[in-house]
């Protein structure tokens, strides 16, 4: 085989794994149809963001019950958390997860698939933005150099074009606002999940800590709603509905086995052009699912994708961290 026959099986065989992880990335916009129908039919969002963590986390548990290594290194990280191994806020990184899993379930069934996604990605941006800026979870900082202030100020203007069609319902622009946030804590999630896996020594452990931690908070609130009368417990009788858990592990294991072959810079790019791709499918496919597309959604997702990729231009002289 000549070189630039190696070069060509090379490149092809990266546009494989690119379009395979552009096909991963639809996973999270089905994981926000699935948990935003099952929160309509519940009537509770808050509800229906514990059933998905709930799943999610038997499963991930019967996993790391079953080796003995992950079993150790996982009942080992509460007592890590109380001798300060590690800074402890890394330990509660689950609660970024929690706050998309609710927001989806509050208003992904409501604002469509396609503003969900696009508002959620937008508030990532600008989240890695600052944690690159702030060195949280990278050996270097990032200054804030012009195309990082552009994808910032893209990604706000991709939320502000995918919510401008209910500037006449105040409470629809509300509802848009939570994914927003939950992207904003979303950003800094995989640092926090990065430095337990390392204390941990597996990242499987780590993402059952994420859902442990996610489920007790979510639950112990649930809970004390219960308690005071303001919610009632109910499961669905759909077993689709029970999705959202299994949806988003496969994810996360796909993603973890795709970006030895793509890169990290790839995997971002391929797997939010997934995301937003597969959000406007969604809607446009499955109309009953409530979600409208309209020209300005297609913009903003399309804004949204560019300021992501603008975001991950690196600076000429990046910071060392201390």
């Amino acid at each position: 085989m000549t070189k630039e026959q190696a070069k060509g099986a090379v490149q092809t065989t990266v546009l494989l794994f690119v379009f395979l992880t552009v096909l991963a990335g639809t996973l999270g916009p089905m994981q926000s149809a699935v948990n935003g129908q099952l929160g309509k039919h519940v009537g509770d969002g808050h509800l229906a963001s514990v059933i998905s963590f709930g799943t999610g986390l038997i499963l991930m548990l019967i996993v790391v019950f079953t080796n003995r290594n992950w079993r150790s290194s996982y009942l080992a990280l509460p007592g890590q958390m109380r001798r300060g191994v590690v800074p402890w806020p890394n330990f509660f990184a689950g609660i970024c997860g929690s706050a998309v899993v609710l927001s989806e379930g509050i208003s992904a069934g409501i604002l469509g698939v396609a503003t969900f996604q696009t508002s959620l990605i937008s508030g990532m941006v600008i989240s890695g933005i600052l944690c690159d800026r702030l060195g949280v979870g990278v050996e270097h900082k990032e200054p804030l150099s012009l195309p990082r202030i552009l994808g910032a100020l893209m990604a706000i203007g991709a939320t502000v074009l995918v919510v401008s069609p209910n500037f006449q319902a105040p409470h629809m622009i509300g509802l848009a606002v939570l994914p927003f946030v939950a992207g904003l804590l979303a950003g800094w999630q995989p640092a926090g999940n990065s430095t337990i896996g390392k204390v941990a020594g597996s990242m499987i452990v780590s993402v059952t800590w994420n859902f442990t931690v996610g489920f007790l908070i979510l639950g112990s609130v649930y809970v004390i709603r219960l308690i005071t009368g303001h919610a009632e417990f109910m499961l669905p009788d759909a077993w689709w509905m029970y999705l959202g858990g299994p949806l988003g592990l496969i994810s996360i294991g796909l993603m973890a086995l795709l970006v030895r072959k793509t890169g990290l810079l790839l995997l971002a790019l391929a797997s939010t052009a997934g995301q937003l791709i597969g959000s406007i499918v969604i809607d446009l496919a499955i109309p009953q699912l409530g979600g409208h597309v309209y020209t300005v959604t297609v913009l903003g997702a399309l804004t949204a994708l560019i300021a992501s990729g603008i975001a991950m231009i690196p600076s000429k002289k990046p910071e060392v961290t201390a």
